[in-house]
Order: C-alpha cells, then structure tokens, then sequence
C-alpha cells in the first residue's frame, strides 16, 4: 500500500513518462493544423534530448515496477513505445549521412575540398551530429553586425536587410540569405544564429526583405531581391564583399525565390544556390497538395499569385524554378525533410533530376525523418546535419583558390548557355 505522501513522486514519474511519450509521437504524426505543426517541426529536432528524457523515466519505472502495480506495468509499456519513437531519428542517421557523402562527392568530385584552405576546413563542423551541441546548444559567435539597413522603398514600403560580418577586417565571399514565411510574413531579422555562426566562418551574410503577399503579389517578391542583390554589388567593397563570390541560401519561399533569381537568364552571376525545402513546381504543388496540409497551400499560392493554375498557367509557369532548368546553371543544394506536409519532398527530388538532366551540378539531400523548417532549432537533428553539408558545399564553390575559382566561373558566364535559358523561357516572361 502507498501512502499518500509516497504518492505525488510516482505522479511525477508518471507525467514525466507520459510528456515523453506524447512529445516523441510527434515524430512520426503529421501534424494536422497549423496550431500544432510546431509540435511536427520541433519534436524530430529535440529527440536527442527525448531520448534522455524517455531513458530516464524508463529508469524510474523499472525501479517502480517491483511494486508489481498495473498501473506501473501499463506506464512502462507506454515508455517503451516512446523511447523507441524518440530513437529512430538517430538510428536513420548513419545510413543518411553515408547517402549525403556519396551525393556530395558524386555531384562536387571526391577530392571536392583540396582546394579549400585548411584555415576554413578547420572551422567546419568535424561531424554532421554532436551530442554536446544538441544538448548545450551551439555557442554563439561574436561578429560585426549592421542592422536595419534601407536597399529600397518601393510603392513606398521601405525594404531593409542586415549584413553579418566576420570579426577581422578583410575581404570575403558572401551568403545572400532569403527567409521563408509563405511569401506572406517574415523578416531578415530571422535565422540570427545560422547568420552569425557562417559570418564567423569566413562569409559575409546578406539577410534581405522583400514584399509580401497578398497586398505584394509575384513578381514584386523576386524584383525586390534582384534589388538587394544590385545594392549588394553597389556596396560590396563598404562591406567587404567580393562580388565574383556570391550565394544565394533561402528557406522554404526565400528558397524559391533565391532559385527564381539566380536561373533567370538575364540574372547576375550566383556562384551557387542552396535551396532548403523551396518550392519549385507551383502548379504542380497546387494540382498535389500534402495530406494533411496544415497551411492550405491551394490557399497560399492563390494569395502569392492572384488565382489558380487554371485561371493564370502563365503566372504558375513563370513563378516555378522548374521553368527555368536550362543548362550552366549554378552549383544547387537541395535539402528536403521526407515528412514535409508543406513542401513535398518528391518536388525537390524531380527538380534536382531536372537540374541533373540538363548538365548541372546539383546535390540532394533527403531528411527522412525531417519536417519543414527544420533548420528553426538550431541545434537540432536536422540542422546539425543539414549545416555539415551546406557550409561544405559553399565552401567548395566559395573558398577555394583563385585559379579554382576563375575556372569555375566560366561555366555560368557562358553567352551560349544564355541564349538557351532565354529560348527555354520564352512565352513565359
């Protein structure tokens, strides 16, 4: 028999279990509304530490359960269940990163960081997970920040970005950073840790605005980062930015956009693209939404857009990256997670084919067990992993040697390859 006041520590036992077995079954659920889709991102990303959590409440129940109560017996059946749902992040993580490697080096060579100084090399994540990091999280690094700076104001809306430099005064490639929000909300403001910690790391960081939608409708988006990107070039040597070293990362919509700019014919020279969860193929997204679908995505395009695929197949053709495939392209990154209820994974897959088909250097890599906005914790799972590869991946097109560099660059300033982007275009524009 228990006496009452031996009873509150086994209540709390039993919460503990009970959170740890509802928060890890958000790692296999889809979240169904918008009101839970943060428990969808974030549970995969903090499994490391439900798997602390769920082994140590698994402890207490078994030390419990000579007691011999049901009560106790059900309790730890359920914490069982959890700790394995907690696990299976993890145990995939062996087997996507030797994918992710292969990709890197089908796609880059395998020798693709030689030319990258050891300087830079030696900054880089030693490996695409860390159990310190994703239970301390990721220390911040200290390095010059510029906010709240005007590029533009059109119909008056003052667009402004925030530039994120190293430490020591020098001059160094650039990161053009897009963020994400449906095309209806967001600001550069967004992302700090991810901005700081490539600025420390030999980048400066670009963190522009757009307008948004439904007030903003396509193409003000993708004209007002062609505006940043001309500002960028106006103040490069101000802020120490080699303007022949320039990428463009964006995230879900900023994604998208950084895909639009960079493949238009007539863009400036993008050394490369990395496109984490972006939508390419609009009318395709509209024609096949996920399911569930937390955000209404029919409902979002419509608002970027103005109608249907129906009703303006022109404007679909011409918002989706998928339109601009064309050969000589810059080197793009894709990385996707598979349980993405809002930007299908299979859309990311057929644009890296497409990008692959037409001669382009391209990586993908799939997050099997990653949601949109992964990336959002910083130190999580995924992001841990998705950083390993992305600052390898701009490193090898953005650090390496001049000479490396000038026989890169020759690639994407082909005048053959632009007349073929504009052929592949036309009726579109």
């Amino acid at each position: 028999m228990i006496k009452p006041i031996q009873r509150l520590p086994i209540l709390l036992i039993f919460l503990w279990s009970g959170v740890g077995l509802f928060l890890s079954a958000w790692i296999i659920v889809p979240a169904p509304t918008s009101t839970l889709l943060p428990l969808g991102v974030g549970a995969p990303e903090v499994s490391p530490w439900l798997t602390v959590m769920n082994a140590v409440a698994l402890l207490l129940l078994l030390l419990l359960s000579r007691r011999r109560q049901g009560t106790i017996y059900l309790c730890l059946m359920g914490n069982l269940v959890g700790l394995f749902i907690s696990l299976l992040p993890l145990s995939q993580l062996p087997a996507t990163q030797q994918r992710a490697a292969i990709a890197m080096q089908q796609a880059l060579g395998e020798d693709y960081l030689t030319h990258v100084p050891q300087s830079v090399q030696a900054q880089m994540r030693p490996q695409p997970f860390g159990w310190i990091d994703a239970l301390r999280g990721i220390a911040p690094a200290a390095v010059r920040h510029t906010s709240n700076l005007t590029f533009a104001h059109p119909d008056g809306v003052p667009l402004t970005l925030e530039i994120y430099q190293p430490p020591q005064v020098g001059q160094y490639p650039a990161i053009v950073v897009i963020y994400g929000g449906a095309w209806r909300s967001g600001s550069p403001s967004a992302n700090p840790e991810f901005n700081r910690y490539m600025a420390a790391r030999g980048y400066v960081v670009w963190a522009i605005d757009y307008r948004h939608a439904p007030r903003y409708r396509f193409p003000a988006q993708l004209n007002d980062v062609q505006t940043a990107l001309q500002f960028i070039r106006q103040h490069a040597a101000e802020y120490e930015t080699d303007v022949n070293r320039i990428a463009l990362l964006g995230r879900s919509a900023g994604a998208h956009l950084a895909m639009l700019a960079a493949y238009q014919p007539e863009a400036l020279p993008i050394r490369a693209v990395v496109n984490y969860y972006g939508p390419v193929d609009l009318a395709g997204g509209y024609a096949d939404p996920p399911q569930p679908d937390p955000l209404d995505v029919r409902a979002v395009l419509r608002s970027f857009l103005g109608g249907t695929p129906d009703e303006m197949p022109q404007r679909y053709a011409q918002a989706s990256p998928y339109t601009y495939v064309a050969p000589s392209l810059p080197p793009t990154l894709l990385i996707y997670g598979d349980r993405d209820h809002i930007v299908q994974s299979k859309f990311g897959r057929r644009m890296y084919e497409s990008l692959k088909a037409a001669g382009n250097t391209a990586v993908w890599i799939n997050i099997p067990w990653a949601n949109h906005a992964f990336d959002a914790v910083f130190n999580g799972l995924s992001n841990q992993f998705a950083l390993f590869h992305t600052e390898r991946f701009l490193a090898s097109i953005l650090q390496r040697s001049p000479n490396a560099v000038d026989i890169l660059s020759s690639q994407y300033n082909d005048s053959e390859w632009c007349l073929t982007g504009l052929k592949q275009v036309k009726g579109y524009a």
